[in-house]
């Protein structure tokens, strides 16, 4: 965010304290935390129809995806879009980064993918030269993303199914950062059930994935539960 070094005597940093990020109604991230009794959001996941991690046609995997721009990603209805109000202020955030979801699924194994994005003012500039043609203003810049395979919740070596319309709480543990949301930016989150091909298609039915037959890849309705008792969140360590 700001294109600095900084060094820390321990890594993570002992001064920052960690703070969630909070789902709310219409969209609403923040970090205050939901008082609501009832409140959720969905989308209906279709493995025949996934996520793409990039909006545009490559060979291979094009590094610049890990801050690529996610606003084809925004548009999809099978992605759920939570983001703050302008910042008043910097925000920095360093170590780690832990999405703590309350889902539901219609299957009996679905993906979760937590992506933390900033999003850049309307009027940001473009760069000069632009050889690329990037547009700047409104830019949804992918800071991190991780999925967790939800039957693996618990334990790698012992796959369990969801319980169809069950909530569920499941971590999902992104990579490390040291970012500043900048003042006049946004944090933005998504939520969705794939990233193809960086992951490889859930059935959303309870197999042995390398060994799914067409019949086994389902649509499933995802649920994502915002209440007081069951607040989904991305966790950060915030520098004060």
């Amino acid at each position: 965010g700001t294109n600095q070094w900084r060094t820390y005597d321990t890594w993570p940093p002992k001064t920052p304290k960690p703070k969630r990020l909070y789902f709310h109604a219409d969209g609403k991230l923040s970090f205050d935390a939901p008082a609501d009794s009832n409140g959720i959001d969905e989308y209906i996941s279709d493995p025949n129809r996934p996520v793409p991690f990039i909006g545009y046609t490559a060979l291979g995997v094009p590094q610049p995806y890990m801050v690529g721009d996610q606003r084809f990603a925004s548009k999809r209805p099978d992605v759920l879009v939570y983001q703050t109000d302008v910042l008043e202020s910097d925000v920095g955030v360093s170590g780690p980064v832990t999405g703590k979801l309350f889902v539901s699924t219609t299957g009996t194994d679905s993906d979760f993918i937590v992506k933390l994005i900033d999003v850049y003012p309307y009027d940001y500039p473009d760069p000069d030269p632009n050889p690329t043609e990037v547009k700047m203003g409104g830019y949804q810049q992918m800071v991190r993303g991780e999925p967790v395979r939800a039957k693996f919740r618990n334990s790698l070596e012992t796959p369990e199914p969801m319980k169809p319309g069950e909530i569920t709480y499941i971590e999902s543990h992104m990579p490390d950062i040291a970012h500043v949301f900048r003042r006049g930016h946004k944090i933005m989150v998504h939520v969705q059930s794939s990233w193809f091909p960086l992951v490889d298609r859930n059935p959303q039915t309870f197999t042995d994935i390398p060994n799914a037959g067409p019949t086994d890849f389902q649509k499933a309705t995802q649920h994502v539960s915002r209440t007081a008792n069951a607040a989904s969140a991305v966790e950060v360590l915030v520098i004060e």
